[in-house]
Formats: C-alpha cells, sequence, structure tokens
C-alpha cells in the first residue's frame, strides 16, 4: 500500500511532500517527493495517544471503546485497570487485557497501585504488594498505575514503598496522582520515583511540579478539566507534558478524543510541532510503547488529516489496518462477552434511607456539607442547617441541598447518608454503580422514595447508571464489573445521552450529572466525600 501526501515530521519540525509504502503492517519505505510530483492536500501524522485513561469510565470494554476513539485519531491507550481492579482483583486486570487483544488498537496497561485506594471504603477486592509485582512482571504491563495514596509515600508507608520498588525493579515508571501537592512535599513524593501527574488544578501547581522534573498531564475529560489552566505551560515545557482524558463518558468519546485538545492549543497559537510532540510522542518514549512514530521499520500506526488547524481526521491506520475512514469506524464489534461481576445487595425501600436526626429539636442542624464542583474532581466543604421532619433529615431542594447515600454493593449494610449542593434536581433521584473508586452504590435525591427507586434499578441490572422521577425510570445497564456495558458503543453513547438529557430536565446544571456524580465517593481527592463507611475529610484524611 502507498499513501503521499504532506508528512508531519514532528522530531525534526518539517513537513515535506511523501509517499509512504507499508508492507506486512510496518512503514516500509518514506520517500520525499520532488516539486514537480503532485501531492494529495492531505498530512500524514502519527496517531494521537490518550496518556491516562480507565478504559471503564467509558463504560465500554476495551474492544468498543476502540471502535470509537479511532475516528478520531487515536491508535492508542495508557490505560489504568484501577476501577475493575476494585471491583475483581487481577481477574479485573486480566479482563481488561484479554479484551483489548481482540482489536488491533494498542491498549497498554498498568498494575493498579491502590486497591483499595483507602482503608476508609469497602472494595472488591485487594491487590496487594506480592500481586502488584507479579503484574509488573508482565511484559504487557508497562507501569505503576497512579499512586494515589500520596500520604503513604511520604510517610514511607511499607506496603507502598514496597510496590514503588518493584516498579523500579523493572525498570517501569510510576504515576502520580497528587493534588494540591506543593513545595518539599511535592519533591519528597518526586524523589521516591513518581514520574507523572495529572491532577494539576493550577498552572502554578503543575509548574512547581515541572521545574522538579515531573511529567504533567493535560486532562480533559468529561468532569475534571483542566486543560485552559495548564495549556500555556506547552509553550517551554513541551518535552514534560502529555494530554489525556482520564475519565470520559461514552458521548464524549463520540464527540471527540485527543484531537480535540489539539485544536485548541492550536487556537492559543502554541507551536503545532510542540502540540504533536505531546499528543503523539512524549507518551510512546515515557513509556517505552511499541506505538509507530512513522519511521521506516515502525508499525504502520498514523493518520491522515484533513488539516492541521482543526485536526479533522481522514482516516486513521493501525499495524497497517485501516481502522476508520470518514467520520466511520472499520473495527468490528466482538460479541458474545464474558461478563464477570461481583453485587451483592438486596433490593431497598424508602425507610432504607431515612436520616435520624440529632436528639434536639426540630431547627435546622448545622452539617457538614458536600460541595459539587463542575468541572473539577475537587469538592467544597461547608456547613449549614439541614431541615427535620418528624425526628428525620431530609433534602431542601429549594436551598439546592439534597441527600447523597453511597450503599455497599459487595454486601448487605445500611447505607451511609450525608448532603449535597450544586446537582440542582427539583424532584427524583440519580443513582451510579460507578463510583470511584471502590463501586459501591452512590445516588443523589429530593426524596427517600426516589432515592429508593433509581437505586433498585441500579441493583436490578447488577450494575448501571440510573434516574427515577415522577413515573419514569431509565437505566443503563453495566453488568461487567457494575462498570461496564456488554452492548455495541454507539448504541451506551445514545442511551447515556438520553439519560444525560434528562438528568438536566430534573433540573441538574452540571455539564455531566452521571460523572460528577461517580466522583462524590472519590475519597483521595479533597475536601469533602462520602463513602459507604460515612462523611470524609479528605484533607485530614481521615473519617468525620
Amino acid at each position: 500500500m502507498i499513501i503521499q501526501g504532506k508528512l508531519v515530521d514532528i522530531p525534526a519540525k518539517r513537513i515535506y511532500p511523501a509517499e509512504v509504502t507499508i508492507r506486512d503492517k510496518k512503514i516500509h519505505s518514506i520517500r520525499e517527493m520532488t516539486a514537480a510530483e503532485p501531492v494529495p492536500d492531505i498530512y500524514i501524522c502519527p496517531g494521537f495517544i490518550d496518556a491516562h485513561v480507565h478504559i471503564e469510565s467509558s463504560m465500554l470494554v476495551p474492544s468498543e471503546f476502540a471502535r470509537l476513539a479511532v475516528v478520531h485519531g487515536t491508535v492508542a491507550t495508557v490505560s489504568d485497570p484501577h476501577e475493575i481492579a476494585n471491583v475483581l482483583g487481577t481477574a479485573g486486570v486480566e479482563f481488561m487485557i484479554e479484551n483489548g487483544r481482540q482489536t488491533p488498537f494498542h491498549f497498554y496497561f498498568g498494575a493498579p497501585s491502590c486497591v483499595p485506594a483507602t482503608p476508609f471504603e469497602t472494595a472488591g477486592a485487594v491487590l496487594p504488594a506480592g500481586e502488584v509485582d507479579l503484574l509488573l512482571s508482565r511484559p504487557e504491563i508497562k507501569y505503576l498505575s497512579e499512586m494515589m495514596n500520596f500520604p503513604g509515600v511520604l510517610q514511607g508507608d511499607p506496603e507502598v514503598m514496597e510496590k514503588i520498588a518493584s516498579a523500579k525493579k523493572y525498570e517501569k515508571p510510576v504515576d502520580g496522582h497528587a493534588p494540591g501537592l506543593r513545595g518539599e512535599d511535592a519533591r519528597k513524593y518526586i524523589n521516591a520515583g513518581i514520574s507523572t501527574d495529572h491532577e494539576c488544578v493550577t498552572a502554578d501547581e503543575a509548574l512547581d511540579k515541572l521545574q522538579m522534573g515531573m511529567k504533567i498531564l493535560i486532562r480533559e475529560g468529561s468532569a475534571a478539566r483542566n486543560f485552559e489552566a495548564l495549556a500555556g505551560l506547552l509553550t517551554d515545557y513541551w518535552e514534560q507534558i502529555m494530554f489525556c482524558s482520564d475519565d470520559k463518558h461514552p458521548d464524549s468519546l463520540v464527540n471527540s478524543h485527543i484531537n480535540q485538545l489539539c485544536a485548541r492549543a492550536l487556537a492559543k497559537n502554541i507551536d503545532v510541532f510542540k502540540i504533536l510532540q505531546a499528543a503523539c510522542i512524549n507518551p510512546i518514549t515515557h513509556y517505552r510503547l511499541e506505538v509507530g512514530r512513522l519511521r521506516p521499520g515502525d508499525a504502520a500506526d498514523f493518520i491522515l488529516l484533513k488539516d492541521l488547524k482543526n485536526f479533522d481526521v481522514l482516516q486513521t491506520y493501525l499495524q497497517g489496518q485501516l481502522a476508520a475512514s470518514d467520520g466511520k469506524t472499520r473495527l468490528k464489534p466482538i460479541g458474545n462477552l464474558y461478563a464477570p461481576n461481583q453485587f451483592h445487595c438486596d433490593f431497598t425501600s424508602p425507610g432504607d434511607f431515612q436520616f435520624k436526626a440529632a436528639p434536639y429539636d426540630e431547627s435546622p442542624y448545622p452539617f457538614p456539607v458536600i460541595e459539587a464542583l463542575d468541572g473539577q474532581l475537587i469538592t467544597g466543604k461547608y456547613q449549614t442547617g439541614i431541615p427535620a421532619e418528624n425526628g428525620f433529615w431530609v433534602a431542601d431542594p429549594a436551598r439546592d441541598i439534597l441527600k447523597i447515600i453511597v450503599l455497599n454493593r459487595y454486601k448487605k449494610a445500611p447505607p451511609a447518608m450525608g448532603f449535597i449542593k450544586n446537582f440542582g434536581l427539583k424532584s427524583g433521584a440519580l443513582a451510579s454503580s460507578v463510583a470511584h473508586d471502590s463501586h459501591n452504590i452512590v445516588a443523589v435525591g429530593v426524596s427517600d422514595e426516589a432515592l429508593s427507586r433509581a437505586v433498585n434499578a441500579v441493583i436490578a441490572e447488577k450494575g448501571g447508571i440510573s434516574l427515577a422521577y415522577g413515573g419514569l425510570v431509565m437505566t443503563l445497564g453495566l453488568p461487567i464489573g457494575g462498570l461496564m456495558s456488554a452492548e455495541e458503543g454507539y448504541k451506551v453513547a445514545e442511551t447515556y445521552t438520553a439519560m444525560d438529557k434528562e438528568a438536566k430536565k430534573m433540573g441538574s446544571l452540571l455539564g455531566s450529572p452521571f460523572m460528577t456524580l461517580s466522583f462524590m465517593a472519590l475519597l483521595v481527592i479533597p475536601h469533602l466525600k462520602l463513602s459507604d463507611l460515612g462523611l470524609f475529610d479528605g484533607d485530614r484524611f481521615q473519617m468525620i
């Protein structure tokens, strides 16, 4: 096969007319064409790489994620299977690897470092240092996944340090996760062997870490969006920066991926070669990925672009195979998926969500309230009066203070309960078994009756997202680990989009209500969260 066009040579910072010959899934040769030869008005470029993503957050299995991602020119991901590992342990990681092998797309998985993420929640599995070492010894495992327990690193926790030592033994990088860590604490964290961070919210924090030698990932997912704050750093630190989505829901993946970040960076007048270095090359060198860089002898992984402004993808090639063309995926679905899961909880009744008030009086009682922040994983934390009725605390939709619950899905237990602001629901409830990191059931609602209906819809599917208001109940079943659908990716995206619209009809003003909901139990991100064991202060790293 021969392809002609304007070849984008990122290391040489040069674009020139070229003829690329592909044989046996590899780039056989690249010939610079002469001025006399007609050249098609297309750009031949290395493919894009998502440098940090939890595939499970797309609600798709890897093979379906690939079918959607290739349309946008993505050829590889650096994937942390942390979510399914918290549900199923090593068996969950094995599922992701095996499913990913069914497609020519390049999936590179890490060994989850924090399963469970904290001792303050109930997960479905434990990955001790010995099992992490076994995973890291495998050639298909490229790195130690994000070390969220940064207090453990700073305090020299033996289990944490043993996992980092295993990564060093196998000469594999260690991903970081240290929101807000600055100064000497950041230096100590980096000196322990942590090489990346994708949790920087401000340019000052990212610059602090860049200057200490860390690689910074600019994240733009469905809930957490830090591109605007960090993009300017590309001008001076393009060799230390990568792009990632971290968590991307299926409707977002249908619309765009890393290509959109390239277009937005170019609109800020950042040099196109610096942008492409971050999008295409830096992940390969940092993680030692076997992805083609558009050089003779490389795997034939590349894309054809209409222009270098909007980064509209005309075609995507994986190992010499046409994977996407004219906005359509060419990868075939994988049928008859095995659906491993762990889901053991009973149906609920409204009475299960009654929140007994303190035995004082019926006046509003000062209570710590979670403040959801659109576009961020961090939450606010403040106190306000919560009204009581008949001896029970209740939601106050007029003030946008709703009840939030987390229900253990691995064994029968009473729900943990609290209150949350900024979801905006005027009626009904939302529920999800995608609840980072332990993936119990999290729900937000205006009444106990609505909470019970939404939670029961999730339980009926043994995992999923749901909403209930008026006479309506909608559910997207996620039977694979309670995290992923067994359905075709575009169908999942269509159902999710319909549910997202209904959630906004219920009053939510959040850009992605279900994605935001999924992070309200994420204890490793400050400031106030709720686990199945109760309210958690992320600053003091202890239960309230």
